[in-house]
């Protein structure tokens, strides 16, 4: 029970999203873990087919209740991303917190022993700690995409011509500067112990990156075209 897994990325309620074939072994892997941690952008409120926000929200804080009420032994935590920041879902997702002993909500990184989460949108750009909170800030409130635009992101993703953007858009060692600044800015780089990094939002999978005495992990992203798997982390 001393395992410690890392997931992100699942855009649940997306039609582009085949992250629902995971969710039994998401469950399977909680059950047998110390610690789990859910790691941003596992719901997509954005791209939600579903009637309403509100809906989608219900649907995603009842998951959680199962989850964590079906693994009480696991520690779950959950890491915001950009997709899934909107206010409307925190509220909940704090309210849950309260009844679930298992289960601790943070917006921005977690840190076990050598290793820190985070889910990854600072490799859009150099950020630091009151950046990163600014950029989250127009996901808050955000609206659901209508038919049209989600009709067309389905197109691209069906046709593939997603798949090199993440190679293209977020090359391996730009991705890691970035990371290193932003770890470097609040204080949680490799003079303070940190060793390995698992994050999400990227959309490319990676495996032991090496950069700046840093050691990279992404596990990607269950769409298609994209490769994706369940990270083992290590504390």
């Amino acid at each position: 029970m001393s395992k410690i897994y890392f997931v992100s990325d699942l855009h649940l309620f997306a039609n582009r999203s085949l992250g629902e074939r995971y969710l039994q072994t998401i469950a399977q892997k909680a059950s047998e873990a110390k610690t789990f941690v859910l790691g941003g952008d596992i719901f997509d409120f954005r791209w939600a087919r579903r009637e309403t926000v509100g809906h989608a929200v219900d649907e995603a804080v009842q998951w959680l209740h199962e989850l964590t009420r079906g693994c009480p032994d696991c520690q779950f935590h959950y890491l915001l991303g950009n997709h899934d920041s909107l206010e409307m879902f925190t509220t909940r997702l704090a309210e849950l917190e309260k009844e679930a002993e298992n289960l601790a909500h943070e917006r921005f990184y977690i840190r076990i022993g050598s290793s820190i989460f985070l889910h990854g949108d600072v490799a859009d750009g150099h950020m630091d700690a009151e950046a990163l909170a600014d950029s989250r800030k127009k996901w808050t409130n955000h609206k659901k995409r209508g038919g049209f635009l989600s009709g067309l992101y389905d197109l691209i993703v069906a046709t593939r011509i997603h798949s090199p953007i993440p190679y293209l858009v977020y090359p391996r060692g730009v991705v890691a500067k970035r990371i290193l600044t932003y770890l470097g800015a609040i204080g949680q780089g490799p003079d303070a112990g940190v060793r390995n990094v698992y994050f999400g939002h990227i959309h490319r999978a990676m495996s032991d990156y090496e950069y700046g005495g840093l050691t990279f992990h992404n596990g990607g992203a269950p769409i298609k075209g994209v490769r994706f798997r369940i990270l083992e982390a290590v504390e």
